[in-house]
């Protein structure tokens, strides 16, 4: 079984966290990259760099690794400044995509490289393989080649092959992209549950938030080279800091409004506390809205469009002043659904669920 990186007793008492990132900016040329990135990331945390194409996390990734050199900020693991110290050097293992394995060797000796390159050889080189090995499940195929494994069994030997070296932090880069839905759905399950029996410290890369929902124990939402917010996935998704968030994870619905006196009147009557005067934009969540008979309500609409998912049914409402607004409820709140076309009214059920943002 492999055992974590040891630590000295000071790292085990200090309330240094295993990383920081402080402040880090990266420039290609006129284009800012990474613009001010902090974030502290605990022992045994997994947090994950979530965002569009282009919005930085890769790069930033890349930085923590030490393939690319910060402009600005500094990172540290336990403390240590790693600006000085060269890739191979750095406490740190990277999964990538592409798993990059060699064809020629097996298993076991794809997983011996990285020891070879370091000069560990004999018995100590067979002992830890084999831990590695046994750790992803893999401990019977150390003499088979990459072209007779699965997929999934080939991205095990990518994390089996940096889980040798005894990393201090994990860092994955989109390890899942070659995989299929229904596989990748449970390698994420199952390599979350690995790296926390094995108590690593992990960064995770990611454009999918379902992805992210699932891996993570904060999720870090990247925007044009800028943290919006870290936060863990529950807070992310019930309170997202800005609009960005709150449009960028899961689905949104949003509408304007005029704040005052410390409150903002919702479209159903009722009234939500802000600390914004104003003009606004209000976000709830489809699960967040439930629909009723006209007259049941002030806030009137008409189904445009409904569909059954499971469990639940998607309504797609068009309200009196033309917002067009998504609804989500179970299927064994009606003994039929509403009828597209059918007069509906709305109802928020939890004001406090319902985010208030400047407006846009």
């Amino acid at each position: 079984m492999m055992h974590q990186h040891p630590r000295t007793a000071s790292k085990v008492a200090s309330s240094v966290p295993v990383l920081r990132i402080g402040a880090v900016g990266k420039q290609f040329g006129a284009t800012k990259v990474l613009e001010k990135c902090s974030l502290d990331v605990d022992e045994g945390e997994i947090v994950t760099l979530l965002g569009p194409s282009g919005c930085g996390k890769t790069t930033l990734l890349r930085c923590i690794a030490g393939f690319l050199d910060a402009d600005q900020g500094d990172v540290r693991i336990d403390g240590q400044d790693m600006g000085p110290i060269p890739v191979n050097r750095r406490p740190v293992g990277v999964v990538f995509q592409s798993y990059a394995l060699f064809p020629h060797m097996t298993v076991a000796r794809n997983v011996a490289y990285a020891l070879k390159m370091q000069g560990i050889r004999g018995a100590e080189a067979d002992r830890r393989v084999a831990g590695a090995l046994a750790t992803v499940s893999l401990q019977d195929f150390g003499d088979r080649y990459p072209s007779q494994l699965s997929g999934g069994q080939q991205q095990r030997v990518a994390i089996a092959r940096v889980l040798v070296m005894e990393p201090r932090v994990l860092l994955l880069d989109e390890p899942f992209n070659a995989l299929d839905a229904k596989l990748r759905s449970s390698m994420q399950v199952e390599l979350r549950q690995l790296i926390k029996r094995l108590g690593l410290t992990a960064i995770f890369v990611t454009h999918d938030q379902e992805e992210a929902l699932t891996m993570s124990d904060r999720i870090a939402i990247m925007r044009a080279g800028r943290i919006e917010q870290a936060a863990p996935p529950d807070e992310i998704f019930d309170y997202p800091a800005t609009a960005y968030v709150a449009d960028f994870i899961g689905t949104s619905n949003f509408w304007k409004a005029s704040a005052a006196g410390g409150t903002v009147p919702l479209p159903d009557g009722q009234r939500r506390q802000t600390e914004h005067s104003g003009d606004v934009q209000i976000m709830a969540r489809p699960h967040n809205l439930k629909l009723a008979e006209p007259e049941a309500g002030e806030w009137r609409g008409h189904v445009q469009f409904h569909r059954t998912i499971g469990a639940l049914i998607e309504y797609h409402v068009e309200t009196s002043d033309g917002v067009l607004l998504q609804v989500a409820t179970m299927r064994q709140e009606r003994a039929a659904p509403f009828d597209d076309g059918a007069a509906v009214s709305l109802h928020i059920i939890d004001p406090t669920y319902c985010a208030v943002y400047p407006a846009s």
